[in-house]
Parts: C-alpha cells; sequence; structure tokens
C-alpha cells in the first residue's frame, strides 16, 4: 500500500498547506515519538535540528510539542546540515533525529526528514507504522503528566559535527595554501561549511552564509552552480563547494571552472578508493545515473548496480550487497565508510584529502565523457498525469525511436508536484524529439 505523507526523502511541501503546517507537525511528532518510545530503549531522547526557513520558527514549536506530549526529552540544535543531526543522533545515543527542511526546494516549502538511533534514514516499513499513529485519535498517545518530556536546547551542535567530520582524516590533514570558495546556500551549512574549512588553514571564499529565511537556495547552492563557477573564476580559487539548502548535496567546481556534478564526484572517488584498496565490492548509482559513468565502470572494472531515485534507497542497496560508496547526480553522495547518509561536506572532504599534495582538481575529476543528457521538470497538478493513456503512448513511442541509441526515463518527482522526463543519447536530434514529444503530452 503507497504512503500517505511520507514521499522518497521525508514529508515535503508548501508551508501551511494540508500536511506542512503546526497541527500536522504535532501531530508527526506524538506519532514518530509515540513509535520510538515503544522500542523499549533505556533513553527517550529526540534530537531537532533545521534549516534556515523562516517557517522553521512555526513548525519546530508544534513538532518539540508532540514529542514532548508523547514522553520524548528533546533537544534542539538550530541549523545544521542534515548528515550533523544523524551523525549526533547515533553519538548522543538518541531515539531518534528530525531535521525540519525541505532541502533544495524553494522557502515557502519545508518538510522533515527523520533518523533512526542508528543514524539512517527510516524504512518505508517504519515511516508506514508512524503514519498509522498519525491518524489515531491523538488522546490516546498523550503522557500522563509525570511522563512529558523535557525540552532543552544544545548550543555545540556545530562544534561536535566540525569534530567528528575531522576524527576521520589523519591528524596531520590540512588545507594551507589551497583557495576555496564555499556556497552554503543561505542554509543549513552556513555555519559549519566555513568553520570547517578555515579549521584546516584553507583560505575560504564563503558565499550563500547571509540567510534571512526567505533566500535559502534563491539563485545559490547546488541548483544554481553557476554561482560557484563565477566565483571560482573570479577569486582565481583551487576548487568550488556548492551545497544545498541542508547541505546533504554538493556540487563541486575545478579551477578551470568546470561544474562537476555528483557522476563525476563519484567517478574519482571511486577510482582512487579502488587504487587504494578501500572500495567495496562497487558502486551504487541510481535511474538518473549518467550512462557515461556506467561505461566508465565497465572499463575499469568496477561493479554498478542503479537503485531507485533518492538516497534512502540508494543507502538501502548499498547495505544488501555490502558496498561502500553510492549516490546521485544531483549530488547526494553516500561514503559508507564514514556516513550514513549524504553529507556534502564530508563529500568535499574526502575530495580535498586527495588535492592535499598539490594535485589539480580538473585531473582529479576528468574520468569519463558525459552522454548528452537532458531533464526536464513539468509541473503537474497531481500526480496521476504520468497513468494517464495519452502520456503513456507518448513514452511508448519514444522508448520505440530511441532503442538502440540511448534511454528513456519517466517518472514522479517524490518531493514536488512534477513529472521527471529525462533522456540519454549520442544522438542529440534524436533525443530533443523523444523528449519533447513526451513533455507536450504531459502539458
Amino acid at each position: 500500500m503507497a504512503k500517505k505523507y511520507f514521499g522518497t526523502d521525508g514529508i515535503r511541501g508548501a508551508i501551511n498547506s494540508r500536511n506542512i503546517n503546526g497541527d500536522m507537525f504535532f501531530k508527526f511528532g506524538l506519532a514518530s515519538g509515540t513509535y520510538f518510545k515503544s522500542q523499549k530503549k533505556r533513553k527517550q531522547i529526540a534530537i531537532i535540528a533545521k534549516d534556515t526557513r523562516l517557517s522553521g520558527y512555526a513548525l519546530e514549536p508544534a513538532l518539540v510539542s508532540g514529542l514532548a506530549s508523547a514522553g520524548m526529552h528533546v533537544y534542539t540544535l538550530g541549523p545544521l546540515p542534515t548528515n550533523g543531526l544523524a551523525m549526533l543522533t547515533k553519538a548522543m545515543k538518541a531515539n531518534m533525529g528530525i531535521m525540519i527542511t525541505a532541502s533544495h526546494n524553494p522557502h515557502f516549502d519545508n518538510g522533515l526528514k527523520l533518523f533512526g538511533p542508528d543514524g539512517m534514514k527510516l524504512s518505508d516499513k517504519i515511516e508506514k507504522r508512524i503514519e498509522s499513529l498519525i491518524d489515531k485519535k491523538i488522546s490516546k498517545n498523550l503522557s500522563i503528566p509525570e511522563k512529558l518530556g523535557r525540552v532543552k536546547r544544545l548550543e555545540s551542535g556545530t562544534k561536535d559535527y566540525i569534530k567528528i567530520l575531522k576524527k576521520n582524516f589523519t591528524k596531520e590533514f590540512n588545507l594551507r595554501g589551497l583557495r576555496i570558495v564555499i556556497d552554503c546556500a543561505n542554509g543549513a551549512g552556513y555555519k559549519a561549511g566555513p568553520e570547517l574549512l578555515k579549521s584546516l588553514g584553507a583560505k575560504v571564499i564563503a558565499i550563500g552564509v547571509q540567510p534571512n529565511g526567505l533566500n535559502i537556495n534563491k539563485n545559490c547552492g547546488s541548483t544554481f552552480p553557476n554561482k560557484i563557477k563565477s566565483a571560482v573564476k573570479k577569486h582565481k580559487a583551487h576548487v568550488g563547494i556548492s551545497l544545498d539548502g541542508d547541505a546533504d548535496r554538493i556540487i563541486m567546481c575545478d579551477e578551470k571552472s568546470n561544474i562537476i556534478d555528483g557522476d563525476q564526484i563519484i567517478a574519482a572517488l571511486a577510482s582512487r578508493w579502488k587504487s587504494k584498496k578501500m572500495l567495496k565490492g562497487g558502486v551504487i548509482g541510481t535511474l538518473m545515473s549518467n550512462y557515461g559513468l556506467e561505461k566508465f565502470f565497465k572499463k575499469e572494472k568496477i561493479r554498478f548496480i542503479r537503485s531507485n531515485v533518492g538516497d534512502r534507497y540508494v543507502k538501502e542497496k548499498m547495505q544488501k550487497n555490502k558496498f561502500n560508496l553510492g549516490g546521485e547526480q544531483s549530488g547526494h553522495i553516500i561514503l559508507g565508510k564514514f556516513a550514513t547518509t549524504g553529507d556534502g561536506l564530508l563529500v568535499a572532504l574526502e575530495c580535498l584529502f586527495a588535492l592535499r599534495k598539490g594535485k589539480k582538481a580538473s585531473e582529479f575529476f576528468d574520468k569519463f565523457k558525459k552522454t548528452p543528457q537532458i531533464l526536464i521538470n513539468v509541473n503537474v497538478k497531481d500526480r496521476s498525469a504520468i497513468n494517464k493513456h495519452e502520456v503513456k503512448q507518448s513514452i511508448k513511442v519514444a522508448e520505440k525511436l530511441i532503442k538502440g541509441h540511448g534511454r528513456i526515463l519517466v517518472r514522479n518527482s517524490g518531493t514536488e508536484l512534477k513529472i521527471r522526463v529525462m533522456g540519454e543519447s549520442e544522438n542529440k536530434n534524436l533525443l530533443s524529439k523523444c523528449i519533447n514529444l513526451i513533455t507536450k503530452k504531459i502539458k
């Protein structure tokens, strides 16, 4: 049975809409608190972090109220990258961690990402159990007065997160002599990103570090890579780092101002890890991973498996196949040796560690030629549009046309009311024809 509230990456939508409002966040807090409290863990602790959206101030108190009403003790951390929350959930031996964020979406959206005590995103099975509790009568899950949770603000979240990140590398590791531009998307990484790089001795040019509640991801960050491209060129930087709103994605830029996407970062890291005998099993990509990446791994004799889109599904396949590297073209990259979910800053450090001896970013990331790819996001009023007869027929015709010359992928966005139409082929004219055929029918 399909999930009612959770999408491919938590819960997300427009602020003060059906699911994203104070009333629902109280219910989410009460339901998730009730579920994790029932797991018989000694400490009844939930920790909460958020990105920089103005709506976070309206939603967080409601979420805290729901958790405390379920009998959970709550620690709030303020703005912190998503994987920082995941890492601290595990380090603090909390029952659960909740990130209030809509990731790369505009400021008028918000949502939740939930993590279990192991720092992992919740499985579909657990999400469905929480959903069943959301729809139950509220009074059934309320704690008696003596069992209500307590709430405390922790100011050390960013410092503790940076400490955990640095522990993954040698004490001698430093970035002295490197000029780095970092675009924090006016989001959750606006403090941690520059502080981390400066603490390692880099000369840091920080942009997207003046959040006002409304400018998160606005013409900046990983969804607007031209910003980092221009900044690297202007400041003659050795490398550029671009995060998204909750800093779980990364897009990079080399010293020649070439944009480096998630597939290129994964190829470079896989190649390095293989040579250092650090790569376990192979690499997990997604249905959106570039075909050029697949061909590169075949040539390098590195196993490559595709998962559904979403870093949670990437992680599940990594666990199933015992792989320690996986990710998405969009910049969600999971370093299984160090983390349970995507972390832009951790991936940046791993790449910078490879560049610390003077190797140029353009050389490190130059691993394969990308197959031309077109991705069109079509706005729709509801997700059922993808099942309409004329849309299905157009997809069949396009697939028949491109067969043997490339591939077509049409899917609903898991977080927005959009249908994503993607195609790949060396034959650019044929590719455009096939994409246009489908998008016209959807529109």
